[in-house]
């Protein structure tokens, strides 16, 4: 444990504790956390290790904080974030962290620690995610319509999907790109089952796929944003939300059409 005192005295250990705190900020933010949430928190971690003001500035691509010293002067610090996923556990772990650093701040050597820990945190095997995704297929084309086979289906296209999505992910390919391929290749999946027997009803089939690609809590996070006054990172959410969807509905289509589906 430390006190504000001990901060005042060290601007360069002042200045490694505005590094961990951008950690947490990149950690949130790179896992859904929404804008306001990570400018709260890295304005409250500040505040509790002896920083005098702090000015945050976020949107869904980069962290800007400055934090003013006791004695006047001011550090900068800036984080990129180009990855981005949904994991709020990892969010809630930080948001523990952060709740407990207010109560009584931790030394640096244990801030570093558990900052490492969240990181390496616990992550769903991927035999666990993949049956997910095909229960959800199979749950979602039954409620919309479906049939026995169609769920049979839209598992195994779900399981399609995951494999591109996985296969994706390792080629770093851009998001809005990679919306459009795997939607693509899952209804070419959709598409080879139909002909051979396996599912009846294509679009009850695709729909239990297409609610796993739909960027429904990025677009949730963009209206929040907005409503708490953060504009530029909800309208940027949003956009990319939107062209997420539009990428998603245009993979399937194209195979529609061209597919003979």
């Amino acid at each position: 444990m430390i006190n504000n005192k001990t901060c005042k005295m060290d601007a360069n250990q002042m200045n490694r504790y505005l590094s961990a705190i951008m950690d947490l900020g990149e950690l949130l933010l790179m896992h859904g956390a929404e804008v306001n949430r990570v400018e709260d928190t890295i304005t409250r971690l500040c505040s509790a290790y002896g920083f005098i003001r702090s000015d945050v500035f976020t949107i869904t691509s980069s962290i800007i904080a400055s934090a003013m010293l006791p004695d006047g002067s001011t550090l900068t610090q800036t984080r990129r974030i180009k990855e981005r996923d949904t994991d709020l556990g990892k969010v809630e772990m930080v948001n523990g962290l952060s709740r407990k650093i207010c109560g009584a701040p931790v030394t640096e050597e244990e801030l570093l620690r558990e900052i490492q820990k969240i990181r390496q945190g616990r992550t769903v095997s991927w035999p666990v995610k993949l049956g997910m995704y095909m229960l959800i297929s199979a749950s979602l084309s039954v409620f919309f319509g479906g049939g026995t086979w169609d769920g049979i289906a839209s598992a195994i296209s779900g399981a399609v999907l995951f494999g591109t999505l996985c296969v994706s992910s390792g080629l770093k390919l851009n998001s809005i790109v990679q919306s459009m391929v795997c939607s693509g290749v899952t209804a070419l999946a959709v598409s080879f089952l139909v002909k051979i027997g396996i599912g009846i009803h294509p679009d009850k089939i695709m729909i239990g796929n297409i609610m796993l690609v739909i960027p429904g809590i990025q677009l949730t996070n963009s209206l929040r944003d907005m409503i708490n006054g953060d504009m530029i990172s909800g309208l940027l959410n949003m956009s990319e939300a939107l062209l997420k969807a539009i990428a998603v509905a245009m993979g399937f289509a194209i195979i529609l059409i061209f597919g003979g589906v």
